[in-house]
This record gives structure tokens, sequence and C-alpha cells, in this order.
């Protein structure tokens, strides 16, 4: 996607970082579009290198001048994206870079639940462990050629999240416990409707069900209020009295509108649909057909659309603002994807696309593995046959001990190594608990002498 229009840099030494920087993009582009090889550690190495000398010129350039936002640092920007995407990719998601992209999904997500103030205590408990993930690799990033200025603008942007996180902790911790699992409800519900009134086939049924749950709950006030054991307003109560009037009053906008969306809208509302549809297949599928590289372009699609609202909402070509039931549904669809998004970076193995096959054929085989010795174990060593045999035939890839493609030596060995190595446990317990139940029982002396 191209760079949104912005100032373009006036310094002569700007427009040649720029110009040298655009060109790593485009390369970074079409290595992402590549799908007759695979993600080579050397090729990604290389391009950063010379992203981080471009980025070191940069910042001597701009050393002591008052500096406004242009072209240059959107480019920077999407040029990070990129290469974040790509160690991930390659299986170098403990490194510093990798950090990058997650943490420009963590800020989008947040902001969004600051905005439309709903969330639940799990939503944040999430991207709190994440964060906190994140922190550990920047401080002790094991990147050989480490890039200060990439740490420093990383951990900055941590910082940032973390602050708008404990704005939302805070949030929830003005609500009584008591009343939490209420709050949590009615998010719950909200979010269901949303699904609902987005589906391709509009169920009027699915809405009125929700709507009597919520009148469940309102009906468990008291004068207005919800209360303790002892007839005491909880702490908290107005804010989610106010929640549950907002999720009835969207209820009956669901109704009204029966599932028609506003034609003048659709375009919109159709690439997001097919965003979101596009994530949740990817979401399913994700051990066998995501590269990392692919949610570059989902991500930018969702930034330029939520980016181009002009306070909080979208306008018409009359540069009327969108009716609630429009503004709503769209930030459902864009919040949603985020989510996807976010989901898919931090389920990303440490393992190279080139070792992921067998990395996926290892964990089918574990789950295999564990399912037998749930189930009872085996009856005879010869059920575990095949599994061996392809235990093996994996085990014999290894040349030197290591998985190689070619002349190289992915990323992820250790990760793929010890997956195996989990593999070949449960197998050898399996088998030797099989051998003990096919010993026969053989009798001792004194029952012999009885006899």
């Amino acid at each position: 996607m191209e760079t949104p229009k912005i100032p373009g840099p006036t310094d002569e030494g700007e427009r040649q970082v720029l110009e040298k920087l655009m060109a790593i993009r485009d390369q970074l582009q079409l290595r992402k579009l590549d799908r007759t090889t695979y993600v080579r550690t050397q090729d990604v190495m290389i391009l950063y290198d010379q992203t981080i000398e471009q980025v070191r010129i940069l910042s001597e350039i701009r050393n002591g001048k008052p500096v406004q936002e242009n072209q240059v640092d959107r480019v920077v920007d999407s040029v990070f994206q990129l290469l974040s995407l790509f160690f991930m990719t390659i299986g170098r998601n403990n490194e510093a870079p990798a950090a990058y992209a997650l943490t420009s999904t963590i800020k989008r997500l947040l902001d969004h639940l600051t905005e439309s103030n709903l969330f639940s205590a799990q939503d944040l408990e999430s991207m709190s462990h994440t964060l906190e993930h994140l922190s550990g690799i920047v401080h002790n990033s094991a990147s050989t050629k480490p890039a200060p200025f990439l740490e420093a603008l990383i951990a900055q942007r941590i910082d940032r999240c973390r602050a708008s996180l404990a704005s939302l902790q805070k949030k929830i911790g003005d609500v009584a416990e008591p009343l939490r699992p209420t709050a949590d409800k009615l998010v719950s519900i909200l979010r269901q409707m949303a699904v609902i009134n987005t589906k391709y086939k509009f169920s009027p049924a699915e809405i009125h069900k929700r709507e009597s749950e919520l009148r469940e709950i309102g009906e468990k006030r008291k004068d207005g209020q919800f209360v303790d054991e002892n007839g005491n307003v909880l702490k908290g109560s107005e804010d989610i009295s106010n929640l549950l009037e907002r999720c009835l009053t969207y209820t009956k906008i669901i109704i009204e509108k029966n599932g028609q969306f506003p034609d003048k809208w659709r375009p919109i509302y159709d690439v997001l649909v097919g965003i979101r549809n596009e994530l949740d297949r990817l979401s399913l599928t994700q051990a066998w057909s995501l590269r990392e590289t692919d949610l570059y372009d989902y991500q930018r699609q969702l930034d330029k659309i939520d980016e181009s609202r002009v306070n909080g909402n979208w306008l018409d070509e009359q540069g009327r603002p969108a009716e609630l039931y429009v503004q709503r549904t769209l930030l459902y669809l864009i919040r949603k994807s985020y989510g996807y998004i976010y989901h898919l970076m931090i389920s990303s193995e440490p393992v190279s696309e080139a070792l992921l096959p067998i990395y996926n054929q290892l964990q089918t085989l574990k789950r295999c593995l564990v399912e037998v010795r749930n189930s009872g174990g085996v009856t005879s060593v010869r059920e575990l046959y095949p599994y061996s045999m392809k235990l093996h035939s994996i085990d014999n890839m290894r040349v030197d001990g290591k998985f190689m493609v070619g002349e190289d030596i992915p990323e992820g060995q250790g990760s793929v190594a010890e997956l195996l190595a989990e593999c070949f446990d449960l197998n050898y317990e399996l088998r030797v608990e099989a051998e003990a139940g096919d010993t026969p029982e053989v009798q001792t002396p004194e029952l012999q002498s009885e006899t």
C-alpha cells in the first residue's frame, strides 16, 4: 500500500535517505510476494543492516534540529514493520526487531479499547503478558548486531502501551469485585451481537435471545442500582448500568436495521468483512498456510481505513458523519481484525518457515501420541510402529545433528530438536507400558508348590 500523502523532506540528505529506504522497502515487498523459495536469514539481515545504516544517517542529519514528520518517517515505519514480520518468518522471534510490528498492533488495540470503553480483564491480561515478554526481548536482545536506536524506539513504544494499559486497568479496578463478572458478561453479549450483525445471514432470533439475557441482568438491580447482599450499592454500579443501557440501545438499532447495511458505506464494509474473514481463515490454518509477512498488507489496509476517520467517525462524500449503526459496525470489524493479527503474531513459532513443515509434522505427531496416552495407551507395540517409523524418518533428515535445507541451516533448530525429543520420549513411554502389558504372568514357586 502506498505511503499516505504527507510532506516530503526538504533536506537534501533526508531526500537521499528516503530514496534508499524506498528501494529497501520495494525489495522487501518483492521478497514478501515470492513464494517460490523460503525466506533466507542472510537475505533479511542484509536489508536489515542497510536499513539501520540509513536510520543512523538520518539521526545524524536531524541531530539538534527541530523535526516535523515527513515521508521519511512513514517509510521508516513501513520498512521496520516489514522487517519485523520478516524476523518472525525466519524464526528470530526473540530478537528486538521482531517486537516492532507487535507493539504497533497492541497500541492500535489499546487505543480502540480506550475509545470504545468496552473491554474485559481478560483482554488486558493477554496484552500485559505480551508487553512483559517484549520488554525482556528488547533488554536482552540476542541480535549479533544490536541497533541501539531501534531498541530504544521499541522500548518507548512498549512504555506508551503500558501507560495506556494502566489507564484501562484502573477502570477495571473502579468496579467492585462482585460486579466484574456482570461487566464481563455485558462485554461478551455486546460482542456477540456485533458478530451476529455482520453475519452473511442475519438472524433476529439470536439478537432477541441476547436481549432477554440483558433484561435478566437488568432485573438484578434494585432501584436502578447493583447492590450487594446487604443492600449496599456496589462500586461501579452506575458505569455498569450505563453499559447495560448501551447494550439495550444497540439491540434496538440492530433489530431495526435487520442486517441491511447502507449502500453508500457498503464498499468499506465489504473490504473490512473480507479482511476479517480472511484473517479468521488464517487463524484456523496458521500452522500450514501463514507467512507472517502476509499480515503486513492486512495491517496497512486497516490502518488506512482507521486513519481516514475525522473526529472518530467516517464522512461521506458530502462531509456528513456516518450514523451510529454504521460507525459501530465498521469499528467492530476493524477491532476484530486487529485482534486476529495480534493473536496470529503471538502464536508465531520461533522457527524458520523452511523448517515449519517438519515442525508442524512433529506437532501433529505429539498431539496424536498424547491422545493415545490419554486414552489408555496401546495394547501392542505394533500399534506404535507408524509413529516410530515417522519419528525415525524425521530424525534421519538431520546432518551432523542439524536440519539442513540445501547448504543453509535455518533458524529454529533448538525448537525442532526439542519437539522431536518430546515425541521420542512419549513414544518410548507408550512402548514400555505396552511391553509390560504383553509380559505373561509367571507363577511364583510358592504358588506352584500349592498346586
